[in-house]
């Protein structure tokens, strides 16, 4: 034990200056107090990888601290209750620090004694610290140096901090991963302070196998489990429910069958979340029926596991509502909690509300897509939704933040939804947020590269990840950032060793970069080339209009024929086969085998950015006008689709300069899933089709649309949707045509704020336009508010184009 130990007089106030320089560590000795393997785990075992991977340096371990003043540095590791095992200075140091509660730590230097140390509340607080440290630490090959002291006692805000990890096809990568890329991910998300992982049962709304995968679905799952028990972390389950019946004895027996072969198969099991739907929905009474079954079977295998479910359902009524709580409130020893995902249509404020107080609600936050979404990216430009997709690398670190903070006070924590490694960074953030939502986004970041990508890129690599989500906002063909954005990246890029330029997380940052601003340019480029086309065909003179229509064609054709930019192409797909060949990343589908809409925004670079599939479509009508006359009326009929005569107005709500009609009781950092307020749409909506993959230029029943068809405002199930006007003519009488547009088939009605009825409920979605005439009443005062509303049981009403024609 420690019999002297010389401290500097100013010791305390040492711990709180800043040194003049960094702490060595390359020689340190890992001092070990704590002998219960149970506690223990593999803390010791990662601290000693993590560093020796990145430096080459083992650190040695023993077991008692040295007898006399260190000759080397030490990194001493401990637990709060057993304190005796640490010097006595150390003890009084440790003990004077701010109590920790369950899972927190104590990290702090003790400048004098040469020495680091480690202090958990518990075995996971020993795990966190130990990623505390990790996060701070400068490691480079042969160097060890941690650049300031520390002095910290932090313990987690929230106590279910995780992610879901589904090792299925549809996920844009995590079907592809070996058990050894499981074990790296689920510590490295531990390191942040995760402490839930959640897996899937083989059988979901999904194939049983993909291509990628290195283990069926079955060995996998057992797999994961085991590293979550080897790391001491909590495992949930995400289990829907997909039978046909679930009233049916037979049909009861066979899906308890899969359930006691899949909950038999995995070594640890804490929690099994059974969504209400998205997939597998069912009336409140016969899932709580089902549910006292499932527990049953549950418990012969993990008697303390609860079930947790989520009032998700994609055409709910109050009905539902109703039934629902009234059993989830009724008092079962088995039910863990509420889980609050994607499409339940009440807020988490009136849930918490309607719940018992004791009944615990979880988040289950989607931070893997980008439309389509619980949380989508706010009024997202066109260009973005048609080439990155729904589902693209997607740093939103300052929103994740945002929605994080909006939503946290009403949950006991979250583990989030996610399809694969685009949305790695989201992760890292969201768990730190968990862990305390007052923690800087940028501290976050800086931790992240620093310890995944080097220490030399702590702050260009945070300020790069920052910059990339700055690329998404506003318009993008005013966005000169994005350029920018690509400068900070390629001046990383070549000044980086082959090491850091072949990291995964530098190369999805890297080729963000490059594809964000290969589509600006293109936007531009084909933009302009629109213009060129249009302003061809208002000029038609004797050479006629066929002549004109050519050469139209011939502009338009540049955009593929004469391509910009073909080595910004070049490097996205060169990033992307080097992603697959090392996380798996399925960019395409046809060379990296991504399924459709999951990931393969690569397979979308090209798509055109300006209307010239409409355009092209229309023009190939026109040449089949035989008459001159006709065929000249009809291209001014096309150029001027949009005109609302003189008088009129005018609006697209995919236009920044429309949106501000929309009315907005809520900010978007107040309510970020738009529960209570609109949001942006894509998808221009097939007959008979509620879900397209991609947004492209095609609805209906297969015709070319116009581009702006492909964008619309919305609102959410039953929440009304506003669009206001003022400046109208009080004495004149206008008609209003509408574009629905959409990939939801609602049915809605059209009223006015002062009460009057533009149109009862119509079927939306067998075709683009209506016209209706305005009551005069509604437009006395030179103002007038549209309000559209869905019946019950509707996924939401959305609007695109408006026309006010003055009569």
């Amino acid at each position: 034990m420690f019999k002297r130990i010389v401290f500097s007089v100013c010791f305390c106030l040492a711990l709180a200056t800043v040194l003049a320089s960094p702490i060595d560590l390359s020689k340190a000795q890992i001092v070990n107090t704590v002998t219960d393997q149970k506690i223990l785990r593999r803390t010791v075992e990662v601290l000693q990888q993590e560093i020796r991977k990145r430096s080459g340096i083992q650190l040695p371990v023993t077991n008692r601290f040295p007898a006399s003043a260190m000759p080397q540095p030490l990194i001493g590791i401990a637990l709060e209750n057993n304190l005796d095992k640490l010097p006595k200075p150390f003890q009084t140091l440790v003990r004077d620090m701010p109590a920790t509660q369950q899972e927190g730590f104590k990290l702090v230097t003790v400048e004098s004694a040469n020495t680091i140390l480690i202090v958990g509340h518990d075995a996971r607080g020993l795990l966190y610290g130990v990623g505390r440290l990790l996060r701070k630490l400068n490691i480079r090959p042969g160097k060890l140096e941690l650049p300031e002291p520390i002095s910290l006692s932090t313990s987690p805000r929230y106590p279910i901090r995780g992610h879901q990890l589904g090792y299925r096809p549809k996920t844009n990568a995590y079907d592809a991963f070996s058990v050894a890329q499981f074990d790296q991910y689920i510590r490295e998300l531990a390191l942040f302070g995760a402490n839930s992982i959640e897996i899937m049962p083989p059988r979901t709304d999904d194939d049983f196998t993909s291509r990628h995968m290195k283990l069926p679905a079955i060995q996998m799952i057992r797999e994961q489990s085991r590293i979550c028990a080897d790391y001491g972390l909590d495992v949930w389950m995400w289990y829907p429910n997909m039978g046909q019946n679930y009233t049916h004895p037979d049909s009861i027996q066979k899906e308890l069958t899969e359930r006691r072969e899949i909950f038999a198969t995995v070594p640890k099991l804490d929690a099994v979340f059974v969504p209400g739907g998205d997939p597998g929905e069912l009336e409140p009474d016969v899932l709580f029926a089902w549910l006292e079954k499932e527990a049953q079977v549950l418990h012969t295998y993990h008697p303390n596991a609860k079930i947790w479910v989520s009032p998700q359902v994609f055409r709910p009524t109050q009905q539902w509502f109703d039934a629902f709580f009234k059993q989830v409130n009724h008092g079962y020893d088995w039910f863990g909690g509420v889980v609050f995902g994607p499409w339940v249509k009440m807020p988490v404020q009136e849930i918490r509300n309607r719940l018992n107080p004791n009944i615990p609600i979880r988040h289950y936050p989607d931070i893997t897509h980008n439309y389509s979404s619980q949380y989508p990216v706010p009024h997202w430009d066109l260009a973005w939704a048609m080439t990155l997709g729904r589902e693209s690398i997607n740093p939103r670190p300052h929103d994740e933040k945002t929605i994080h903070n909006a939503l946290d006070d009403y949950a006991v924590g979250s583990i989030s939804y996610s399809e694969g490694t685009n949305d790695d960074v989201n992760k890292f953030v969201w768990s730190d947020q968990d862990w305390n939502p007052e923690a800087p986004v940028l501290e976050t970041l800086r931790d992240y590269a620093r310890l995944f990508i080097g220490p030399n890129y702590t702050e260009s690599v945070a300020q790069g990840l920052v910059a990339l989500e700055q690329n998404w906002r506003g318009s993008l063909l005013t966005n000169e950032s994005v350029e920018r954005t690509l400068m900070q990246w390629q001046a990383l890029e070549s000044s980086a060793p082959q090491s850091v330029r072949q990291n995964a997380r530098f190369q999805m940052g890297l080729i963000r970069a490059y594809y964000d601003a290969y589509t600006r340019h293109r936007l531009l480029y084909e933009t302009n080339l629109e213009l060129q086309a249009r302003d061809r065909l208002t000029t038609i003179g004797a050479e006629g209009s066929l002549a004109a229509i050519e050469q139209a064609k011939t502009i338009l054709a540049k955009a593929w024929k004469e391509p910009i930019l073909p080595q910004y192409r070049q490097i996205c797909f060169g990033l992307g086969d080097s992603l697959f060949k090392s996380i798996g990343a399925q960019l395409t589908i046809e060379r990296h085998g991504a399924m459709s809409g999951r990931g393969n925004f690569l397979d979308n670079i090209d798509i055109p950015l300006n209307d010239s599939p409409w355009l092209l479509s229309q023009l190939e009508q026109l040449e089949k006008v035989s008459d001159e006359a006709s065929r000249l009326a009809k291209i001014r009929e096309m150029l001027h689709r949009t005109d609302p005569g003189p008088g009129g107005f005018y609006d697209h709500m995919g236009a920044p300069e429309s949106w501000h009609r929309v009315v907005s009781d809520e900010r978007w950092d107040v309510d970020p899933g738009s529960l209570r307020s609109p949001r942006t749409g894509f998808g221009v909506g097939l007959v008979g089709v509620e879900w397209v993959d991609e947004i492209k230029a095609t609805g209906f029943k297969g015709q070319i649309t116009p581009r702006v068809w492909m964008k619309q405002a919305k609102t959410l199930y039953d929440q009304p949707l506003k669009i206001a006007y003022a400046d109208l003519d009080p004495k004149a009488a206008y008609r209003l045509r509408i574009a629905y547009t959409g990939r939801f088939r609602s049915r809605m009605k059209l009223t006015t704020d002062d009460g009057s009825l533009i149109h009862d409920f119509i079927q939306t979605g067998e075709q683009p336009i209506f016209e209706f005439d305005v009551p005069k009443a509604a437009v006395w005062d030179g103002k007038i508010t549209f309000i559209w509303t869905c019946g019950e049981g509707e996924r939401g009403s959305q609007v695109t184009e408006l026309w006010l024609l003055r009569k």
